[in-house]
């Protein structure tokens, strides 16, 4: 079996760290590992694989000095717009987990459970998508092949892990009684209907990201979609409530056995034992958990879904590492090009 360099770009990051824990779980077939990070971390030392792993600065030079076949990307848009398209020039295929991609009509945006062949046309970069686009998805995308989604409403109850490492700090601070730094207001005991910026139309980027993402993932930019982003006191995992018009009729149990067959999706659906997707069981799982299924009975044909994945590791970390695996599985990475 072929062997790969692969690198982690932001290795010291929050993601990048969660990086480093899903790949030593799922043992991709690779030769080397390199860790690079920005000239504050660069020297400093990693275990990993069982092994000490100097972090290597993040510049064009040392670039071009390691071979790399897979560069995974957790930096922030800035760095991946300045040194994506330098690896992926070198022949690297670039998984990026910023949004500086994800809206370029030349790059795939892939979660591997719903459109994997859209790796197949990729020109050395892939975008990872929003962590709250991708868990939604994974639930959305068989509902949509078996019965055609018409309309879409996102309510989304989000980790402060998703804001990193400050997000973190600003929650458990706020149990001190410390003024936040990440957030415009506490976060302890308290819900912010506020993430992202704020855009002309009144929706923040945030929920503008679900919107655009959920269409360009499904292929459908006729589905009729709404969101609203909201920042609430969780540690790791984001929870969606999600209501879904389809075009077809379909009853509770049809879309159950849908969701039982598709893959990555636990469904947790026994409202008699309290059985139900929860952030704090969800955590440091890589499944989709899908519960609380009900009839919309306000139309024709809709049901309502409680959508929780862990935001590090399937809204991050872990979807881009299956991104690699199913690249590779497919033979997606390509040669290494002469600079």
């Amino acid at each position: 079996m072929k062997k790969y360099d692969i690198a982690v770009v932001g290795a010291t990051g929050m993601v990048g760290r969660k990086f480093l824990e899903v790949l030593t779980e799922r043992q991709l077939p690779a030769n080397n590992y390199y860790l690079f990070a920005s000239s504050r971390s660069a020297g400093s030392v990693i275990d990993f694989m069982g092994k000490p792993h100097t972090v290597i600065e993040l510049n064009e030079e040392n670039i071009k000095a390691h071979k790399v076949d897979i560069a995974l990307f957790s930096a922030g848009g800035d760095v991946s717009k300045q040194f994506a398209p330098v690896f992926a020039k070198c022949g690297a295929l670039v998984i990026d987990n910023s949004n500086a991609w994800r809206r370029d009509p030349q790059v795939p945006l892939v979660v591997p459970e719903c459109n994997p062949r859209d790796i197949m046309w990729h020109k050395n970069i892939i975008a990872n998508p929003n962590c709250s686009t991708i868990q939604a998805v994974v639930a959305l995308q068989p509902l949509h092949k078996a019965f055609g989604i018409k309309r879409i409403i996102y309510s989304t109850y989000q980790a402060v892990s998703g804001a990193g490492v400050k997000g973190f700090n600003d929650l458990k601070g706020g149990i001190c009684g410390e003024a936040p730094q990440k957030f415009p207001y506490p976060i302890f005991g308290n819900c912010l209907p506020h993430i992202d910026v704020f855009l002309e139309n009144g929706y923040t980027r945030e929920e503008d990201k679900m919107i655009f993402e959920t269409k360009k993932i499904l292929g459908d930019q006729d589905i009729k979609i709404t969101a609203t982003c909201v920042r609430v006191p969780v540690y790791y995992g984001h929870s969606e409530s999600v209501n879904v018009e389809f075009y077809k009729p379909c009853t509770v149990e049809q879309v159950k056995e849908v969701l039982q067959n598709a893959p990555g999706i636990v469904v947790q659906d026994d409202a008699k034992n309290l059985v139900y997707p929860m952030p704090v069981t969800a955590e440091n799982k890589d499944e989709v958990f899908v519960g609380r299924i009900r009839k919309d009975d306000t139309v024709e044909s809709g049901v309502n879904l409680w959508i929780v994945a862990d935001n590090i590791r399937k809204g991050a970390a872990t979807n881009a590492v299956q991104i690699a695996e199913k690249a590779i599985e497919l033979g997606a990475v390509k040669d290494q090009l002469n600079v």
